[in-house]
């Protein structure tokens, strides 16, 4: 396991990449790179047949330096430091802090790796990846790169202690809007292991956190709650508010439920008309406080 420092000071657990996978990889790379190069060559020889030696041997080494090359930086810089044996091998080639590779470090890689790779048929980069700890060749050593394992078993992922009942909704009105990732990513980290630390680190580490939360939030925590109290209170008011975001998004995406066709109204018979009341009717009149109204005769359903 690796330990990377990103600029927030979270720690990364990355697995660099040991020699056997990386050698298997090249040579799946090489061997799709020397059949595309030797099938272009049979190409150009023959389209190339008329013209005078000088032309080319300058045409054999253009082909030699785009396919050999060029194609692979190319590659890596496209997807972001997978190659097709890479891809076959789990493999990814990152920065030293965890991110994606971009042209300059696929450039040092491919330029450095004509030297390592293809002119010693890699006995350099062999010996580099046996004596550096992380298993990196000199094209990695020079472009700030490390190549790592993607395809590794699922840790358990510890979830966040719940924070006091006493706290529950205290931070409802809380602008959470500018706290970032790598904050939060911190924050949790520490909650899921705040039991293994050393108290007084562990309180110097949450009073920490707490001070970085309330300067993005602007808004300081009620007086007399703990640092690691406040941060679960926190943490788990900003997972409601994700939990109801995401259930309201499915809500509004999810189609609506049939409705059943209404049945047509049978054909109904001519009602009589009512008799007009009357002038003679008079009302009953209202019954005395006290007294029990004489039942109608109307009964409720059974």
């Amino acid at each position: 396991m690796s330990d990377l420092v990103t600029g927030d000071a979270v720690v990364l657990g990355l697995r660099p990449a040991r020699l056997p996978s990386r050698a298997l990889a090249i040579l799946l790379d090489l061997a799709v790179y020397v059949t595309v190069y030797g099938l272009l060559t049979v190409g150009l020889t023959f389209a190339t047949a008329s013209l005078d030696p000088a032309a080319q041997a300058a045409v054999g080494v253009a082909s030699f330096l785009l396919l050999l090359v060029g194609i692979p930086i190319a590659v890596e810089t496209l997807s972001h430091g997978r190659s097709l044996g890479k891809l076959a091998c789990g493999l990814r080639v990152v920065r030293d802090d965890g991110g994606p590779i971009r042209f300059r470090h696929a450039l040092v890689r491919g330029a450095l790796g004509v030297v390592e790779l293809l002119l010693t048929f890699g006995t350099v980069a062999a010996i580099a990846s046996l004596v550096s700890a992380r298993g990196r060749r000199l094209g990695d050593v020079f472009a700030g790169t490390l190549v790592v394992r993607e395809r590794v078993p699922g840790a358990r992922v510890m979830p966040v202690p719940p924070p006091p009942p006493w706290l529950a909704g205290r931070f409802a009105q809380l602008d959470l809007s500018a706290v970032p990732d790598g904050l939060w990513l911190a924050i949790r980290q520490y909650l899921t292991r705040m039991n293994q630390l050393d108290p007084q680190v562990g309180a110097v580490m949450a009073a920490r956190l707490a001070d970085d939360l309330v300067a993005r939030t602007g808004a300081p925590p009620p007086a007399g709650v703990p640092a690691a109290a406040f941060l679960m209170a926190v943490v788990h008011e900003r997972q409601s508010r994700d939990a109801a975001r995401a259930f309201r998004t499915a809500a509004a995406a999810s189609p609506s439920a049939p409705v059943a066709p209404v049945a047509p109204v049978p054909h109904m018979a001519p009602v009589a008309p009512v008799a007009p009341v009357p002038s003679s009717y008079v009302a009953p009149a209202p019954a005395a406080p006290g007294e029990v109204p004489r039942a109608g005769g109307f009964a409720p359903p059974a």
